[in-house]
């Protein structure tokens, strides 16, 4: 009996000392090379300093920042971390939105949420580099000819870069009541006959372009823009001018009854895809030597629109906030030095994050969907931490 009292302790003191010892936990694998458009490399040789990301996957195997799904890391030129881990996948009538169980893959197809209004937005800015649109200062009502009836009251004035940058004036609560409520106007719109016609009854409660109102509705409204303007839906003009030259493929577009693409939040694709956008903005528009994207329309989405500041996402620890065409803006401040970040974002940890003076992408995704999220946790004391090390402090 002693023995086996001794032994069972024996374990136990070894069980605890490898919870604290990263070494006979975690073991960093550097990515595969799968032939996708990336050349992948170590943390080190893109000088990352791997004792702080190590330490970072054992806090998430352990949970400590809730339910983490996936976690990828691209720097100069290179994919040099992917890790995928164990969660539910989205389901909406579920307890805490959580289905099936599963251990997360590369391949496996994940729901971005609101970051799909970041693409929306690439979208938008495509279609007028190709001559679709005229400008994102026309009023949206130019490419909405069944819905001119609500082009009163003032609302001709509500331009496509109003619905990018969510300064269109329309009154919108899509912050002020939970998801699961009829009182939150983004849920209403999957209880509507045309989600378009929902936003753009809405009343203009504002002058277009002063106040920031956060309002997924103006991305499925841009959603019709590009159907109008291209004679494509988004699901068909997003394959033909995006995902086929970044070689995103599978994918998968939510929509509505009546056939509306969910241009707001309703887009599927993998982790390794959401880096294949990251790196497309890091890099001002380019993907592996070809503009896909103006560098202009790369630039507006990484800088404020003038009013949008300090703002604060509700469930998330990413404190105050900028918003730019449809991407999210923040700046942090280490050891005496900027550093800019705009990222997309979406509801449960679903980021793409581009940092231009690190020369890095971050992606997450994840299924946080009713408590806080704590991505930026990860992000500000392990990540950041690890590239400061050596870029910032000598001065690469």
């Amino acid at each position: 009996m002693k023995k086996t009292i001794l032994f069972i302790s024996i374990l136990s003191l070894l069980f605890a000392g490898c919870k604290s010892d990263t070494s006979c936990q975690y073991t960093y694998r550097p990515p595969e090379n799968i032939n996708d458009g990336f050349d992948v490399g170590t943390l080190n040789e893109v000088n990352i300093d791997s004792g702080f990301i190590i330490r970072a996957l054992n806090k998430i195997n352990q949970g400590k920042y809730k339910e983490v799904h996936s976690m990828l890391i691209f720097k100069d030129d290179k994919l040099v971390f992917e890790e995928y881990f164990r969660g539910h996948k989205y389901k909406w009538d579920a307890p805490s939105h959580h289905g099936e169980m599963v251990t997360w893959n590369r391949d496996m197809l994940h729901s971005v949420m609101s970051v799909t209004k970041s693409i929306t937005s690439a979208c938008i800015g495509i279609a007028i580099d190709h001559g679709f649109i005229e400008s994102v200062h026309q009023s949206v009502f130019d490419y909405l000819p069944e819905h001119q009836q609500f082009n009163t009251d003032g609302k001709d004035k509500i331009t496509i870069e109003h619905l990018l940058t969510m300064t269109s004036g329309l009154e919108w609560d899509e912050w002020g009541a939970p998801l699961t409520s009829r009182d939150n106007d983004i849920l209403n719109t999957w209880f509507q006959e045309d989600p378009v016609t929902y936003v753009l009854e809405k009343p203009l409660i504002n002058e277009p372009g002063t106040s920031f109102t956060y309002n997924g509705g103006g991305m499925i409204v841009l959603g019709e823009v590009i159907k109008n303007a291209t004679k494509m839906n988004i699901a068909g003009f997003s394959e033909k001018y995006l995902f086929e030259p970044l070689g995103i493929d599978p994918y998968d577009w939510l929509q509505y009854e009546n056939g509306v693409i969910d241009a707001a939040g309703g887009l599927k694709i993998t982790s390794r895809d959401m880096v294949k956008i990251g790196v497309t903005f890091l890099n001002k528009g380019v993907w592996n030597g070809k503009q896909i994207i103006s560098g202009q329309w790369a630039e507006k989405s990484a800088a404020s629109f003038p009013g949008n500041n300090r703002i604060k996402v509700p469930g998330t620890d990413s404190g105050r906030n900028g918003y730019a065409y449809s991407w999210w803006t923040k700046q942090y401040s280490k050891s005496g030095k900027r550093i800019n970040m705009n990222y997309a974002g979406g509801w449960g940890g679903q980021y793409i994050m581009v940092f231009p003076e690190l020369n890095t992408v971050v992606v997450f995704t994840g299924g946080t969907y009713t408590s806080k999220i704590r991505v930026f946790k990860i992000l500000e004391e392990y990540v950041i931490p690890a590239i400061e090390e050596y870029t910032l402090h000598n001065n690469v």
